[in-house]
């Protein structure tokens, strides 16, 4: 476990206030991250203590003395709202990863904050249960994401106008390479706090990206920004994910993805395929998600140019297609399991990938699961791989494998998914019957596949 002081506490005087957890009725525990828990030291926690620290937020030793609720402004569906901030979560603790990185305990549920406006501060069960599944998935598909810590059921019944009510209520833990976002940048900026934004970034520089500040921090920033979100926009593309809300206090410095409301996985390519009932011009679709992304960096730079001459930031900027494209094509064949080549193979094979999949004849997950390594294994889509990706396999037969495909998921009938009908069954099971052993089933399925997607030569 880390010793103090936690960097967060040298720039909490700006970024943060102090608050308290609600006190909830109960305390059920639901689940518990061993495996992201290794990684922090605290594995070795039992369920009391677990308890103790997650659903009634005990400090944990040698750590922060209390929650800190995080400021930010943002821009939530192309409007600017300064009136938002952690209004439901907070900052818990900061502990160092077994490399050496900081990390965050954040919350989601955990009670009322100066932000919460006309919130209660809580989190459905529901809402829990499918954050779990989604960090899950898009952990096995390798995408960078804050990991689902822990689940604590609160003995409480929520109102809410989109769901059948009264439902059951939760308290979350994130395990994450920090809760700095786009919009903590774009609050200091707004408010005219130069030397504050001028701190926030060289922290994260030497706290969350692990370099020296120079005396030009802004730069630095926005570079690794756009190097970082690049990649992230990739991956949700490679992994067939649909965030749902990238706005701009959604978008975290570090380029993990994290705070997750209606995400979807597509079934199929379909560039217009949204995962909010509540975006109804598409503006976050599945086809859009890098061109958000890169508007959200586009904002972070207007911040930084209250601090740093805007024809040194543009330039930045204008990497982030390039950046992109290189990073999709690697996703993409990261996912099927390949070598890069390095050439202009690379980019005509996820055209023809692409161009195989907007048939929709097969899905995304079907795909990749029966062309893993680059060599299709035979199977009921034969016919359709035949008529629509014979493209695919000519170029695929310039690629080396990075993956052995003898691990025994290959082996299954069907690919490992996480698509709606599942999500709800899952739900269903725990709401009707209080039985969660399909969601404890589904995280071992997941990270069965997560296993065999890293299996390597």
């Amino acid at each position: 476990m880390a010793s103090p002081p936690q960097p967060i506490s040298g720039i909490a005087d700006f970024l943060a206030d102090p608050v308290e957890s609600a006190d909830f009725p109960q305390t059920i525990l639901r689940f518990r991250n061993d495996r992201a828990a290794v990684s922090v030291g605290l594995d070795g926690l039992t369920d009391d203590q677990w308890i103790a620290h997650f659903g009634r937020f005990q400090p944990l030793p040698e750590n922060l003395p209390g929650p800190l609720a995080l400021r930010y402004h943002g821009h939530q569906f192309r409007s600017y709202n300064p009136d938002i901030g952690d209004g439901r979560g907070f900052t818990f603790a900061q502990l160092k990863d077994d490399k050496g990185r900081w990390l965050d305990l954040g919350t989601k549920g955990s009670g009322t904050t100066p932000y919460s406006r006309f919130g209660d501060g809580r989190l459905t069960l529901k809402g829990g249960v499918r954050e779990i599944l989604a960090t899950e998935m898009l952990e096995a598909l390798g995408v960078n994401t804050s990991k689902s810590f822990s689940l604590i059921e609160t003995g409480e019944a929520l109102q809410r106008n989109d769901e059948p009510s009264p439902t059951r209520a939760a308290v979350l833990v994130r395990l994450s390479h920090g809760h700095i976002r786009i919009g903590s940048f774009q609050r200091l900026a707004m408010l005219g706090q130069t030397e504050e934004l001028n701190r926030l970034a060289a922290y994260v520089i030497e706290h969350l990206y692990g370099e020296t500040p120079s005396d030009q921090p802004a730069l630095r920033l926005l570079e690794q920004v756009v190097q970082r979100t690049a990649r992230l926009a990739a991956s949700y593309m490679a992994a067939g994910f649909v965030h749902g809300v990238l706005n701009s206090d959604n978008i975290n410095v570090t380029g993990e993805s994290f705070d997750y409301g209606p995400w979807r996985f597509t079934p199929f390519w379909d560039p217009e395929f949204t995962a909010a009932y509540f975006d109804h011009h598409g503006l976050y679709a599945f086809g859009r998600q890098p061109q958000a992304i890169h508007w959200d960096v586009v904002q972070l730079a207007i911040a930084l140019s209250k601090v740093a001459d805007i024809e040194a930031l543009a330039p930045i900027l204008d990497t982030f297609p390039q950046l992109y494209e290189a990073a999709y094509a690697n996703a993409m064949l990261a996912r099927l399991g390949v070598s890069p080549r390095g050439d202009e193979d690379d980019l005509a094979l996820v055209q023809a990938i692409e161009a195989g999949l907007a048939t929709r004849t097969v899905g995304i997950d079907r795909f990749f699961f029966d062309w893993s390594g680059g060599r299709r294994r035979p199977g009921p889509y034969d016919r359709t791989y035949a008529e629509h990706f014979g493209a695919v396999e000519a170029l695929l037969a310039r690629y080396d494998p990075i993956r052995m495909t003898d691990h025994p998921y290959w082996a299954d009938a069907e690919p490992c998914s996480m698509h709606i009908e599942e999500v709800e069954a899952i739900w269903s099971a725990i709401d009707e019957k209080d039985d969660w052993t399909p969601l404890h089933a589904k995280v071992a399925a997941i990270r069965r596949m997560g296993e065999a997607h890293r299996w390597a030569n």
